[in-house]
This record gives structure tokens, C-alpha cells and sequence, in this order.
């Protein structure tokens, strides 16, 4: 026996957000396969969708993806014509990614899916549980990693 009494593992914060995330997740993969598309390349698209012109450091924050995997992320995506990679025009040694026409219109042919989906989840939540628990999660962000990370995410 321990020093110290473990919880049981249903009820860690770890291990219930790591199921809470496979079982949204589950509802969305068939969709990300029907369009080819990774959750990390899924997450990078909606993050550049919603700040073009991003730098990839930003990027790999908001996204939530380690640096060396955004940068075989981003020339994955760049190749199949869904973001561009370019300079910054006041900067050049700055690199900026924006969605090229392929992935803003990727994007668009998968919203209505997406949304469809959302809305499946928090039709079986209910709204105002799904709006308290996002809130929820916006306080242990900001909590633990400081007033930042919460609005950012």
C-alpha cells in the first residue's frame, strides 16, 4: 500500500479529461477521415482560419502541438494547397500562415458538419451545462496557467 491514498482513476482530473476529450473526439473522426484530415491538421486549419497571418510559434500555442510537429504539420498541409507559409512583408525574418484557397474552402464544406455534430453534443449536454463546463475549463486554465491561456484558447 502507499504512503498516500490514490483516487481512483475515474475521478483524476487527467484521466477523466483524457476520456471527456476521446469521447467528443469520437464524434468528429469520421468526419476529419471523410475529409483527410488529422485532429492535429483540423486543429491548425480552424486556429489559422481564425487568426490569419499567424506566426508559427502562436500558432503551435493555440493550436496545442509541439513545434517540431507543426512544422511537418504546416508543410503537409502547404503541399496539399491548404495554407501558405510566407515572410512577413515588415519583417523578413518573421514567417506568417494563412489558408489558401483550398483550405478555406475545405473548411467551409466541412462547417456544416462540424456545426451538425457540435450541435448533436450539446443537445445531449444541454447548452447551458455545455456553456458552464467550457467556463469551468476557462478557470482551471487561468488558474493554473495564468489570465492568458484561458482567452486565448
Amino acid at each position: 500500500m502507499p504512503d498516500f491514498p490514490l483516487s481512483q482513476t475515474r475521478r483524476t482530473l487527467p484521466i477523466a479529461l483524457l476520456r471527456a476529450r476521446e469521447a467528443v473526439m469520437e464524434r468528429f473522426r469520421p468526419m476529419l477521415r471523410a475529409i483527410d484530415v488529422t485532429e492535429a491538421q483540423w486543429r491548425v486549419l480552424r486556429v489559422v482560419q481564425e487568426i490569419p497571418g499567424i506566426e508559427p510559434t502562436r500558432l503551435a500555442e493555440q493550436a496545442v502541438i509541439l513545434a517540431p510537429s507543426l512544422t511537418r504539420i504546416l508543410k503537409t498541409l502547404e503541399s496539399r494547397g491548404l495554407v501558405t507559409v510566407e515572410r512577413a512583408a515588415e519583417d523578413r525574418r518573421r514567417t506568417q500562415v494563412r489558408l489558401a484557397p483550398g483550405g478555406d474552402r475545405l473548411l467551409r464544406e466541412a462547417s456544416r458538419e462540424s456545426a451538425a455534430i457540435y450541435a448533436t453534443i450539446e443537445r445531449e449536454l444541454g447548452a447551458e451545462d455545455l456553456a458552464a463546463l467550457l467556463d469551468k475549463l476557462d478557470v482551471l486554465l487561468t488558474r493554473l496557467n495564468g489570465p492568458g491561456d484561458a482567452a486565448d484558447g
